[in-house]
C-alpha cells in the first residue's frame, strides 16, 4: 500500500500560479499511489492568492476518475449570492472506502490569535492489509491553546475508534444507516501539524492511549531513529517562510509499524509551499 500526503496550499506554487493538475501530475510521478491525502484544498475563495474560486474538490476528483473522493470542510461559509465556501482536507483512494468520517475539531476562544475552524477527515480503507483507518488533517498555525485541544480530540477519536474495534457486536446487514462497516485500531495518521519534531505536542500524540488501544508512532522515526526528519515546508519558498522546518508528519498504529517498508519526503517539487510525503506499507 502507498499513500501520499500533501499540504498543497490550495493548489498553488512557489511560482503563484495556482494548478490543480499539476498537483496531481507531481503526486503521480512521486508513487503509483493508492491513496492521496492532501490539505489546504479550497473551493470559491477567488480572495486566495492566484485562484479565480475554482471548486478544487471537484477537479481532483474529476482528475483521478479512478478514485473515490472524499470531501471533509473545515470551513463552510457563505459567499455573495447565496453560493457556499469552503476549505479543508480531502482524501482520494483507489481502494474500497467502507465508512467515511468528519469529525470537526475543537476550536476554543484564543483572543490572542487568529484562527480558523479545522477538521479530522477519516476514510476506512479496505487494502492488502486489511481495513485501515486513514485519516488527514491540518491543526491550527496561530493558536497553541487550540493545537493542544486539537490533538487531544485526535488522540480521543482513535482510543474511541480501538474501542468500538475491541467490541465484539452483532453484524447488522441491513441496507439502513446501521449497517455494520468494518472496525479496526489499525490507523494512518497524517497531515499538516503545525508543530515541530521537538515539540512536546509530537510526544503527546504518541503518548499511551489505556488498555486495548494502539498507540500512535512516528513512521519517518519507526524506519529512520538516528536521522532527522528532512524539512517540509518552507523548502523553495522563502517569500513566506525565512528558514524551511517540519511540520508534517505520518503517524501510524503501532500494529502497522512492523509493516512500513519505506517513507520520504519529496524535496524536489515546487507546487507547494509544502513538500509531499510518501509512505509504503507491505
Amino acid at each position: 500500500m502507498k499513500l501520499i500526503t500533501w499540504n498543497v496550499q490550495w493548489c498553488r506554487g512557489c511560482d503563484g500560479r495556482v494548478d490543480p493538475a499539476r498537483i496531481v501530475a507531481h503526486a503521480r510521478a512521486l508513487a503509483d499511489f493508492d491513496v492521496l491525502c492532501l490539505q489546504e484544498v479550497a473551493a470559491n475563495f477567488p480572495g486566495l492568492d492566484g485562484s479565480r474560486g475554482e471548486n478544487q474538490f471537484e477537479l481532483l476528483a474529476r482528475l483521478l476518475p479512478g478514485y473515490a473522493a472524499v470531501p471533509a470542510a473545515a470551513v463552510d461559509t457563505l459567499a455573495p449570492g447565496g453560493a457556499r465556501r469552503a476549505f479543508g482536507n480531502m482524501i482520494l483512494s483507489r481502494l474500497p472506502v467502507e465508512q467515511a468520517l468528519r469529525i470537526q475539531l475543537p476550536w476554543p476562544s484564543d483572543p490572542r490569535a487568529k484562527s480558523m475552524p479545522r477538521v479530522l477527515l477519516e476514510a476506512t480503507v479496505e487494502t492488502p492489509l486489511g481495513p485501515i483507518r486513514v485519516m488527514t488533517t491540518h491543526l491550527e498555525y496561530y493558536s497553541g491553546l487550540q493545537r493542544i485541544a486539537q490533538v487531544e480530540a485526535i488522540r480521543a477519536r482513535h482510543a474511541e475508534a480501538c474501542g468500538h474495534a475491541r467490541v465484539d457486536r452483532e453484524l447488522d446487514d441491513s441496507d439502513s444507516p446501521f449497517r455494520s462497516t468494518p472496525q479496526t485500531r489499525s490507523a494512518i495518521l497524517t497531515g499538516d501539524f503545525n508543530f515541530r519534531p521537538d515539540d512536546p505536542l509530537h510526544g503527546r500524540l504518541q503518548a499511551p492511549l489505556g488498555e486495548g488501544s494502539s498507540p500512535l508512532v512516528d513512521a519517518w522515526q519507526a524506519l529512520h531513529p538516528h536521522e532527522a526528519h528532512p524539512h517540509t515546508n518552507g523548502v523553495h519558498d522563502r517569500e513566506q517562510w525565512p528558514a524551511p522546518y517540519t511540520c508534517d508528519f505520518v503517524f501510524v498504529s503501532d500494529d502497522l509499524a512492523p509493516r512500513l517498508r519505506a517513507i520520504r519526503v519529496d524535496a524536489d517539487t515546487q507546487a507547494s509551499d509544502h513538500q509531499p510525503m510518501l509512505v509504503e506499507l507491505g
